[in-house]
């Protein structure tokens, strides 16, 4: 009665160590609230590119969200054409939420990752010590040198005159603003330090109008990603060929998976018929399992055999000699 309940045991340990797990789960979610999401980004596991792995969530199916070192962002808008993200940080002034005092980390990239805060964006900050900062307008010849005036504050910028959805909020207020471009996160964290609020505006593309027209700014830190582009990924994807794939990956070697409909996944494209162990039939996993379970058999009877054998021998004090000794 004994050696069955172990044997049973054993058995069903086998089997449920014995189910099969996806890549992706399946297929990959391609969008989250009304953000898309595709190529080279993912929200779940095994999609997308392993450069972007765990960068991206999705919380309840409604909200994308950015992993940085400063924190967690909402996500609010994706463009694939012009590879960007748009980020809100909630610590931010916004005509909706007028000044409030900075005491979150700003917002922040990590420089090993694939990201990289965009060139279109301009940083504003406001109230600020004019004992620590330097706040003065900018010089004509900063816009042939600008190196030479990283240092200042401009307070003649054309964001401050001109913000986007409130035009006078500053006068009303009596808000003194300036546009500083940091380097790195340090200069943002050092100009808060000695400012009461900063707001980030990104330049969105409009349209087919011609320069300087073609752009207007508005809230949000653009965010630009780069697009590996590799060839068994545009094979995967080539609906001429019938493929129909989405690219991504294996989460515990991170080598390339073509993820295709109905939990199949392929080692090339959808066409070609090979599927990875990730895509193992239902047959296959049957087999699996039965043959766990007759080694769970064998492995428990040959337990059963050593103890019976064991209790035979005469072991004196707790030493083994020669005689009895089986390891």
């Amino acid at each position: 009665m004994e050696m069955r309940l172990h044997l049973h045991a054993l058995a069903i340990l086998l089997v449920v160590s014995a189910r099969p797990t996806s890549v992706a789960g399946g297929l990959c979610r391609d969008s989250c609230g009304d953000v898309p999401v595709r190529y080279p980004l993912g929200i779940d596991d095994g999609c997308g590119s392993p450069y972007y792995r765990n960068m991206l969530t999705c919380a309840d199916n409604t909200t994308l969200r950015l992993r940085t070192p400063s924190g967690t962002y909402p996500v609010s808008g994706a463009d694939y054409a012009d590879p960007h993200l748009v980020v809100t940080d909630p610590s931010m002034w916004t005509c909706a939420r007028p000044f409030t005092s900075v005491h979150a980390a700003p917002f922040s990239l990590d420089t090993s990752t694939r990201f990289s805060l965009s060139p279109r964006n301009d940083h504003l900050f406001f109230n600020c010590d004019e004992e620590r900062v330097i706040v003065a307008p900018r010089p004509a010849i900063c816009d042939r040198y600008p190196d030479r005036c990283d240092s200042a504050c401009d307070s003649a910028g054309y964001l401050c005159r001109n913000l986007p959805g409130c035009r006078g909020a500053l006068e009303e207020g009596n808000m003194s603003c300036c546009a500083y471009r940091p380097r790195a996160a340090e200069s943002l964290r050092a100009m808060l330090r000695h400012c009461e609020a900063y707001t980030t505006v990104y330049w969105r593309a409009v349209g087919d109008k011609f320069p300087p027209y073609d752009q207007v700014p508005d809230y949000g830190v653009r965010v630009d990603f780069e697009i590996p582009v590799t060839t068994r990924c545009l094979q995967c994807q080539d609906r001429r060929r019938g493929a129909n794939g989405t690219c991504g990956f294996d989460p515990a070697t991170r080598d390339f998976v073509c993820i295709c409909d109905g939990g199949r996944n392929s080692t090339t494209d959808c066409a070609d018929g090979r599927v990875t162990g990730h895509g193992a039939s239902a047959g296959v996993v049957a087999a699996t399992v039965v043959f766990s379970i007759s080694a769970a058999i064998g492995i428990g009877g040959l337990v059963m055999y050593i103890r019976k054998l064991r209790s035979s021998k005469v072991v004196t004090c707790g030493v083994q000699s020669n005689e009895n000794r089986f390891f």
